[in-house]
């Protein structure tokens, strides 16, 4: 277990913070109230806190240039630091370079490599570096980002965001889009706004009726479909239980016959989520034939597309996905396959109206802006980052082709991976690649699991666990956008090597 490393001492606390005033001269700050006076000339920033920013910059380059040759696992896990961070809040606090510097020095050993281009686990995003650096920007600005009136800017740099990533999506032009934190929230709300307007078709306002005495919503789920759609159906009071679990194939699609089935015991229109990218196979419902269905029984069709919609980028791609541009939602994130920094993803809704009439929550004391697009009025925060300025940054630094070559680099890595691995006694792989998702099995689960332990420990590569149609799986994703084929062939001999020591 590693010792905790020493705290960096801080020569002065904010008691009497040391400042330098406009002509370079330093020296402390005096008055009533310890640390502050009321009449001191203050400039924006005093020399610590200077200094602290710098000195964050500084380590945030120096951990981004370590990741080609440092470990994919943490030094120690949570185990390792205890301790570390639970002391008692101190009564006097310390200088801001100081607090910056003993951050730096405590955590460093608990933070998993997860932007490295070796790190193949959970579906996680590198985090761009120039999405990264305007992150710096976004935290410095300090932007409420709700009100286009009250950040002017960021409204306009997220607009341009919606807007491109729908041209990239393949998805119509005039859909309404939330920024939100992710793809788990995306698909909270656009359950939400499919919720209220199936019951607003049945003449049902649940704004100002609520769900007490409310039709009944048929909600039909593939069995295979992620948690994050499926606690969206709970925290939009439609009930886990409720819903309907469509049979699914080998690669975790919807049968079509079951859906057919489900929607002929429909009593009223229905919800029906569809998943682009299945989370271990990464495969995509038969959208094409699917979304008909569901609208000749006048219902909603929202898709689960957190990483998999991504590949509808792609022309030469588009089509192991074809006909999911005719659904009424999406979810989809932007800090897995754009590789923007985390707390990204997008809520899109084809009835832009629908959306806002689900999100928006405009106080009397916002300006009213009449039609203009509003942040606020499509996600559920009245207060939040400028999260859009890093996904805008990397859509120029990549431009279209630059993203659409990197998704389809990728899902020739997912090939690649599996040919070569396929031809190893005791290795098996347990899935079509569709795009950018490798399940792997070894023998049995006691070997599978013993040799994902090697694997993770010896800490060159780290792909995840996973459990797919009952059985133990090593689970691979590659999505960082500086993973190469350098890296695959590492991975492809640390799965071969622990295969051969654990058998």
């Amino acid at each position: 277990m590693s010792m905790k490393p020493d705290r960096v001492e801080a020569s002065r606390t904010v008691d009497a913070p040391f400042i330098e005033d406009r002509g370079g001269r330093s020296g402390e700050v005096t008055g009533t109230t310890p640390g502050l006076s009321l009449d001191q000339d203050l400039e924006p920033l005093d020399a610590d806190e200077r200094q602290a920013m710098e000195a964050a910059a500084r380590h945030a380059i120096a951990y981004r240039g370590r990741l080609a040759d440092a470990p994919a696992v943490p030094q120690v896990r949570p185990a390792g630091l205890a301790g570390r961070f639970d002391a008692p809040l101190p009564a006097k606090g310390e200088e801001a370079l100081s607090v910056i510097e003993n951050l730096v020095a405590e955590a460093s050993e608990g933070l998993h490599a997860h932007t490295s281009p070796r790190f193949f686990g959970y579906v996680c995003g590198g985090s761009m570096p120039v999405g990264a650096a305007a992150d710096f920007l976004v935290t410095a600005w300090g932007q409420n980002s709700a009100s286009s009136w009250e950040s002017p800017s960021v409204a306009a740099i997220e607009q341009t965001v919606c807007r491109w990533c729908l041209d990239l999506l393949g998805l119509p032009p005039d859909c309404g889009v939330g920024i939100v934190t992710g793809a788990t929230v995306a698909n909270i709300q656009a359950i939400i706004a499919a919720r209220d307007a199936l019951l607003a078709r049945q003449g049902w306002d649940v704004g100002a009726r609520g769900l007490f005495g409310a039709p009944e919503i048929p909600v039909l789920i593939g069995a295979e479909a992620h948690s994050a759609p499926v606690a969206g159906l709970r925290y939009a009071g439609l009930g886990i239980g409720q819903a309907l679990r469509l049979e699914t194939d080998g690669e975790g699609r919807v049968h079509l016959a079951a859906l057919e089935a489900a929607l002929a015991g429909c009593n009223g229109p229905p919800l029906v989520v569809l998943q682009a990218g299945q989370i271990n196979t990464g495969a995509f419902d038969p959208f094409a034939e699917a979304i008909p269905m569901v609208r000749e029984r006048g219902g909603w069709v929202h898709v689960d597309g957190a990483f998999g919609l991504w590949v509808h980028a792609v022309p030469e791609l588009r089509g192991r996905l074809a006909g999911v541009d005719a659904a009424d939602s999406w979810a989809v994130d932007l800090h897995k396959w754009l590789n923007a920094p985390y707390d990204s993803g997008l809520c899109i809704v084809r009835d832009r109206a629908a959306l806002v009439d689900a999100m928006t929550a405009r106080g009397a004391y916002l300006p009213d802006l009449g039609e203009t697009w509003e942040p606020s009025d499509s996600t559920l925060e009245l207060s939040r980052r400028a999260r859009g300025v890093p996904s805008y940054a990397i859509l120029r630094h990549l431009g279209a082709d630059g993203v659409r070559t990197m998704i389809a680099r990728h899902c020739a890595l997912a090939a690649y991976l599996a040919e070569t691995l396929s031809p190893e006694p005791g290795i098996e792989i347990l899935n079509e690649i569709a795009s950018n998702q490798v399940a792997i099995a070894c023998g049995n689960d006691d070997l599978t699991s013993r040799v994902l332990e090697r694997v993770q420990t010896n800490g060159k590569v780290y792909p995840s666990h996973g459990v797919w149609r009952g059985r133990r799986i090593i689970r691979v994703s590659i999505i960082n956008h500086a993973t190469d084929r350098d890296d695959i062939d590492l991975l492809a001999d640390e799965l071969r090597t622990a295969v051969r020591q654990e058998a």
